[in-house]
């Protein structure tokens, strides 16, 4: 079975056609910089090496983004299909969708549903809701499938869930912890079950623009750092993870508007509004080793956080197995490794310096005595997202 599955962000676009099962690769792509008229960026990548790269080019939206990739997946030179009837399934790695949670054809139904949780999660499900309907108009021959992000969390139990809020609000509005980042989390637990035959107790630590930590016991999620949004948690590149919620009425108070509050929390705190030099962990680094102090200032902070989160989960979980980093800054970010792993060391997570700095993919960069297994594991959302949309039956799997 020939499936596709897209990643939409807010501004860029990921594919990867898999032949299913077997998991096998058979191209990928990526748009960069969708909205531009004029400085998108393309690539094209085959497994044989064939790639094409096109810079400075114009695609306004996602409906030409997706044409670019179909029209190199039909090329009779070099693309991977002969027809876009070979295409039986797109698969999405959606967010949220009200009342679904799982695995699920992206009906008109479940597409309602994701309309009306867009003040929760406006900048996932804004460009996926494009995106898919897109797909409807250019690949009406295919199943969309959507693998939303909150389906791998489905198994956190309830006490972790409820938040200290009126009853009602739980039976009206739906208000709980959602969870989010549930490929990769999930991605990491079926790595784990293949290398070792189980997960055992595991801690994933899904590092980047955007930072989740997930307790996984015998292959399920039983505890995550987001909440109902994307804007709980860790500190984010410019979100502001955890707050007091009364920060709101107070900055309103003082005179400040609504949507200057909300933009202040979203697009110029976490890392960003800390360091005040980016909110990406590279350009921050830079800027410590030079001596600006509110850049080691946002490390320390983004650090501790993640050391909180992993504290509290060794204590929910009564001990922990394996310690695994994945995502951007999981898996390249050396010292924020070194940093989280220095200060677990009583908890015998016991990092070996040289592999921490010398790790490839895969590699476990504990010392050969710790009681805890550090890993860095790639993320590879897609082949989760694949693997969920080729294992999908008309019922759905919850």
């Amino acid at each position: 079975m020939k499936i596709l599955v897209c990643n939409a962000g807010s501004t860029s676009l990921k594919f990867k056609l898999f032949n299913m099962p077997g998991d096998q690769v058979l191209a990928e792509g990526r748009v960069e910089r969708v909205g531009s008229t004029d400085s998108a960026i393309f690539h094209f990548r085959r497994p044989d090496g064939f790639r094409i790269d096109r810079e400075g080019l114009s695609i306004p939206t996602y409906t030409e983004g997706i044409q670019m990739f179909l029209e190199c997946l039909l090329d009779p030179e070099y693309g991977s299909l002969k027809d876009l009837k070979e295409l039986e399934r797109v698969g999405f790695k959606t967010v949220l969708s009200k009342n679904y949670y799982g695995i699920h054809e992206l009906t008109e139904e479940v597409l309602r549903g994701m309309e009306e949780y867009l003040v929760v999660a406006p900048a996932h499900n804004i460009p996926y809701l494009e995106a898919i309907r897109q797909f409807q108009k250019l690949t009406p021959d295919a199943m969309l499938i959507g693998a939303f992000e909150t389906a791998f969390h489905q198994t956190i139990p309830r006490e972790r869930k409820i938040y200290g809020i009126p009853w009602e609000w739980y039976e009206k509005y739906g208000i709980e912890r959602m969870g989010y980042h549930g490929a990769s989390h999930s991605y990491v637990s079926e790595t784990l079950t293949e290398l070792y035959g189980s997960t055992e107790k595991t801690i994933s630590c899904h590092l980047g623009g955007s930072g989740s930590l997930c307790a996984i016991d015998d292959g399920k999620s039983v505890d995550t750092s987001f909440g109902l949004s994307l804007q709980a948690g860790l500190i984010q590149s410019s979100r502001s993870g955890d707050m007091d919620p009364f920060l709101i009425p107070f900055l309103l108070k003082e005179g400040m508007e609504l949507d200057e509050v909300l933009e202040g929390l979203t697009k110029r705190g976490g890392l960003l509004g800390i360091s005040g030099v980016s909110g990406d962990l590279r350009d921050i680094t830079a800027a410590a080793e030079q001596g600006n102090e509110r850049a080691q200032l946002a490390i320390n902070v983004y650090c501790n956080g993640i050391v909180r989160y992993i504290g509290a989960y060794y204590a929910e979980l009564g001990g922990l197995d394996h310690l695994v980093f994945t995502g951007g800054i999981g898996e390249h970010g050396t010292n924020v490794r070194r940093i989280v792993c220095d200060q677990l060391r009583h908890m015998g997570i016991l990092l070996d310096p040289e592999k921490n700095v010398s790790c490839t993919q895969n590699a476990v960069i504990s010392t050969a005595d710790s009681p805890v297994k550090i890993h860095v594991i790639p993320a590879n959302e897609e082949l989760g997202v694949a693997r969920k949309t080729y294992a999908y039956k008309k019922e759905g799997i919850s």
